[in-house]
């Protein structure tokens, strides 16, 4: 499939290009349509939490108002029974207070018709009762507390307080209902951003397959490309030198390529972190809300809210985050993969043996955990060379035979190095595990691993090698068996020569 959308666009580098260029953009719009979902999830999120808080505070309202009805008519009886003082003053401030309260329930649902009539007959009934209770406070201050009592046996108080119960229970069963339908706007306004999150995540996984599959492919080529050249290597120097050429200037469209990829995709990828920490922010304001909820009125949030609030939000935001931070260490491998194919050869005289004794010393802690040895066999040629890139080489190999020593026996590792013709070759031997045959030209893909999955690694350092020692003018490849260890054979020049020059540099050192 993917050599057919090549053929579609062309086939060429340049048509590879465009088709690169064509997949990063459908990332970016992919990102900007998961950021604009986001952001409008995220203000409707906390609109409907505005208004789902305002209905809390009307039911509230609601509620204190009926406390204070009740309230004011349980201290008025008890005044009229008792004549205690204590009773009186109760009823002075619930009377003093329900008028108020009704005012700032008013204010509250000023906009909604039904609760604005409810208030009116709300007022009313309180105003009359308030007015009845006043009398027989009245008679009883005056000592007709007979008179009182008679006053509130005659009137029909029971009535009334049944009216105010109906209607303070209708103006709560509103609140309610208005609950229920900004609860299922929040949920369906979710839903939607989850949609429009899982489009995008699938347009991204299908571009970063695409441009990593087109990375793949040019190091396939150059993988093919370097087979034939090592054939000529004895016989055809001249020929050498002009496959390693075109090899270099392959090298270096793939590492444009890949710093293109890996640099574009790097921005949305920083924007989905961002706007999942916004979600996740807002998660934690629903979860806060749900708990109070909870405290103030348990029966009003369902099992399904609270799974949602404390569980599934989280756990899609631990997934979505998991993905990207599995995504940057990939752009950063690829990164790095480019920066170092970008860097300046420094090319030095390199006493190999001397180098392989330093790394033992920085992983001896390694081999002493793992009950391993490591051994240089002197003679080690010495060569021109750069040196970081050649340590990375070496490090890189010595480290991977270390992590992959077999447990059945006590590991050994051997570094040795001879000389044929103009180039140097070096062993670095193991008892190991050892890789599959099928397994041979796999382990230098871009993050392609064999064998059992239990050492932590990206898949990118043997990549990284064989990108170092192409660079040096240079190649690695392995023979291997299970079970009975492998060894990474590493060809380099004897002498650093320039691929745009051809001549061999730093001229007093070219001799080792």
């Amino acid at each position: 499939m993917f050599e057919t959308v090549l053929r579609r666009f062309g086939g060429t580098r340049h048509a590879i290009g465009r088709f690169l260029i064509v997949c990063m953009v459908v990332g970016f719009l992919a990102l900007l349509a998961a950021g604009v979902a986001a952001v409008l999830t995220v203000v409707r999120t906390e609109r409907h939490t505005e208004m789902v808080n305002h209905t809390y505070v009307v039911k509230l309202a609601i509620d204190r108002a009926r406390t204070l009805v009740e309230q004011g008519e349980t201290a008025r009886r008890g005044y009229l029974l008792t004549g205690d003082k204590a009773y009186r003053d109760n009823y002075v401030i619930a009377a003093r207070v329900t008028p108020r309260e009704i005012d700032r329930i008013n204010d509250l649902t000023a906009d909604n018709p039904n609760q604005v009539r409810n208030i009116g007959n709300l007022r009313m009934l309180v105003s009359d009762l308030i007015e009845q209770r006043e009398r027989t406070i009245a008679d009883t201050d005056a000592g007709r507390r007979d008179a009182a009592i008679a006053t509130f046996t005659a009137e029909k108080n029971a009535r009334r307080m049944f009216r105010i119960r109906e209607i303070l229970s209708r103006m709560s069963a509103e609140e309610s209902r208005l609950l229920t339908i900004r609860n299922g706007e929040q949920r369906a306004g979710i839903n939607a951003f989850y949609v429009t999150l899982s489009v995008a995540a699938l347009l991204l996984l299908v571009v970063a397959t695409f441009s990593l599959a087109t990375v793949l492919q040019y190091t396939r080529d150059l993988n093919a490309s370097q087979e034939r050249l090592r054939d000529f290597a004895d016989s055809l120097e001249e020929q050498v030198a002009e496959r390693t050429a075109e090899l270099t200037r392959a090298n270096e469209e793939v590492q444009r390529f890949a710093y293109i990829v890996s640099h574009d995709l790097r921005s949305p990828l920083v924007n989905v972190m961002g706007f999942t920490a916004e979600l996740e922010s807002a998660t934690a304001t629903i979860r806060d809300l749900i708990d109070r909820v909870d405290a103030a009125a348990p029966g009003v949030a369902t099992e399904d809210d609270r799974l949602a609030a404390r569980e599934d939000l989280p756990e899609a935001i631990g997934f979505i985050r998991t993905s990207t931070q599995k995504m940057d260490r990939l752009i950063n491998a690829i990164l790095k993969l480019s920066r170092e194919g970008r860097r300046t050869i420094m090319p030095d005289r390199l006493d190999i043996a001397a180098m392989g004794r330093t790394i033992r010393a920085s992983v001896q802690h390694l081999l002493d955990e793992r009950g391993a040895e490591m051994i240089v066999e002197d003679p080690v040629p010495a060569i021109v060379n750069d040196r970081l890139a050649v340590e990375q080489i070496l490090s890189n190999v010595i480290e991977n035979a270390i992590k992959y020593l077999s447990p059945d026996r006590p590991g050994r590792i051997v570094l040795r190095g001879h000389v044929e013709g103009s180039r140097a070759i070096f062993d670095i031997e193991d008892n190991g595990r050892g890789i599959a045959p099928s397994d041979h030209t796999r382990i230098f893909d871009l993050f392609r691993r064999s064998g059992q999955q239990d050492q932590p690694g990206e898949g990118i350092g043997l990549a990284h090698v064989r990108a170092l020692a192409y660079r040096l003018g240079g190649t690695i490849d392995v023979e291997s068996e299970l079970g009975t260890g492998s060894t990474f054979r590493i060809t380099l020049p004897l002498t650093y020569v320039d691929p745009q020059s051809g001549q061999p540099a730093n001229k007093e050192n070219e001799k080792p």
